[in-house]
């Protein structure tokens, strides 16, 4: 091994970026400030129940099982995914439930229920996100764009799948019950979108999960992280844990090296950013453009946060499905709550985790292992008492809601009991505003308009993750690590 590279961060981009380094012979180290790998994909244990914190969503397993088969190994004997059906279990307040999978009879069944003229319209909306798909993620999703020229390129399939309207404003055009319109355009949330305004290109992740399946981990998406940690340490690789990085070094035109805050400090030929874009310019890179860079982030928009409460109960619960969608009362007034006021509203709309229906050994004996997920505005629009008397009082709200919905008598069985808000993101993650997933995935904030793969000037400083094309989750960061380290090896 002649070249050295330094990855900055154990998130999925990160680590899935190092495999491919190492697998393609280039000696790589990974730095990791917290003390476990994984990124936003941490995860806790408490009294026996085990607690990811997130994505907890995995599809297109075969962006994942490319890193093994880079050097010939087989992803099955480090990590055992195991599908989830249905995908997601939608209900509304009115008590009306959807199983969103990708059974044909069945889906067609339950949109049926819901507005027999829609099936049709689904039909013609499947052709839609299809293309989408094949364009935006097949061709483009591992495609660097580092000059406009890229852009133009990709401009007559933007044209063509109308890429300036909403997921929303496209799913609105196949199908007319609010509900469905619901179901077919949740999905920008999970990688930070609001459905209102992200470009209709990311319709192509219902395509994903049709074809695809939406899978689990067998003991949790920290057993993925694990397995990745695990293959690129066979490989070679060496990983810091519990070592944060203050400072990336630079000499001209090139960045040299990293210092941490244990004084450590490595120098290689290539140094890769997997954590916050605005933290990696504004705070550690050692340069006159880092700035200015910073300056410009800091006008774009950005993602907002989530709160999150996790939760053990006594009892197993048969009933609810590992993935549910609880909509609230309103959809795009909550959303522009979130996204525009910034407001924190007593309504809310919760994604409830419960992996132990799949994997029993989650938690401890006829007990079960939940969380519910919020979205709320970052910390730039809603300063809210997140640490305080206002963060326990909402993680109440949210425990009351699901009560009432989907799980009885919850509060008298919680065995334990924490939440994670905006504030911790930004305090564990250095997540800027506290974002969940970086930038906003809007039109003008994707592709070459998005954070580049590889920094304008400093021609050796590379980056992946959320805020890098395509964007935020797992196939988006994966796909982001392919996209950089074909830039890295080609260098």
């Amino acid at each position: 091994m002649t070249r050295r590279a330094i990855v900055i961060g154990a998130g999925f981009g990160g680590l899935a970026l190092a495999i491919r380094l190492q697998s393609a012979g280039v000696a790589t180290t990974v730095v990791e400030a917290r003390d476990k790998p994984g990124g936003r994909a941490y995860h806790w244990v408490k009294e026996g129940f085990t607690f990811d914190a997130g994505p907890t969503v995995i599809t297109d397993p075969p962006c994942l099982r490319e890193l093994w088969a880079l050097s010939g190994q087989d992803m099955a004997a480090d990590v055992d995914l195991v599908p989830v059906m249905p995908f997601y279990r939608l209900n509304w307040p009115d008590g009306t439930n959807f199983d969103y999978s990708n059974d044909e009879a069945a889906l067609r069944a339950e949109i049926a229920k819901l507005c027999a003229r829609d099936v049709a319209g689904y039909d013609r909306f499947l052709d839609y996100s299809r293309g989408v798909y094949e364009q935006g993620y097949v061709k483009l999703g591992a495609v660097a764009f580092l000059d406009f020229a890229s852009m133009i390129r990709a401009a007559p399939a933007l044209m063509k799948y109308r890429a300036w309207r909403s997921v929303y404003g496209v799913v609105s055009s196949y199908v007319e019950d609010e509900r469905l319109r619901q179901a077919l355009s949740f999905h920008t949330l999970l990688v930070g979108g609001n459905p209102m305004t992200t470009s209709a290109i990311y319709a192509l992740i219902h395509t994903i999960e049709k074809q695809g399946g939406v899978w689990f981990a067998r003991g949790g998406t920290n057993a993925l992280v694990g397995g990745m940690v695990r293959l690129f340490e066979r490989l070679g690789g060496t990983l810091r844990l519990g070592d944060a990085v203050v400072k990336i070094a630079t000499a001209g035109d090139r960045a040299t090296g990293v210092t941490t805050q244990s004084g450590w400090h490595g120098e290689a030929e290539m140094i890769a950013c997997n954590g916050d874009l605005m933290h990696s310019y504004r705070d550690l890179l050692d340069h006159p453009r880092a700035a200015k860079v910073a300056r410009g982030l800091s006008r774009k928009r950005w993602s907002p946060s989530l709160f999150v409460v996790h939760f053990g109960v006594k009892g197993e619960y048969p009933d609810i499905a590992h993935h549910s969608i609880l909509f609230g009362p309103r959809y795009k007034g909550l959303l522009d709550d979130i996204y525009r006021g910034g407001v924190v509203p007593d309504d809310f709309s919760l994604y409830l985790h419960h992996p132990s229906i799949t994997d029993p050994g989650m938690a401890p004996p006829g007990h079960a292992t939940f969380y519910a997920l919020a979205p709320v505005a970052h910390l730039g629009k809603a300063a809210a008492d997140w640490d305080g008397a206002f963060g326990e009082r909402f993680a109440d709200a949210i425990l009351a809601e699901i009560e009432r919905r989907v799980l009885p008598g919850l509060r008298a069985n919680l065995v334990t009991r924490f939440h994670y808000t905006p504030a911790d993101f930004g305090r564990d993650l250095s997540a800027h505003l506290g974002s969940a997933f970086s930038l906003e995935p809007l039109l003008w904030q994707s592709a070459w308009f998005r954070a580049h793969n590889r920094d304008d000037d400093i021609s050796n400083l590379y980056f992946v993750g959320a805020g890098t094309h395509p964007g935020a989750g797992i196939p988006g960061v994966v796909g982001s690590a392919k996209a950089t380290a074909h830039l890295m090896l080609d260098q």
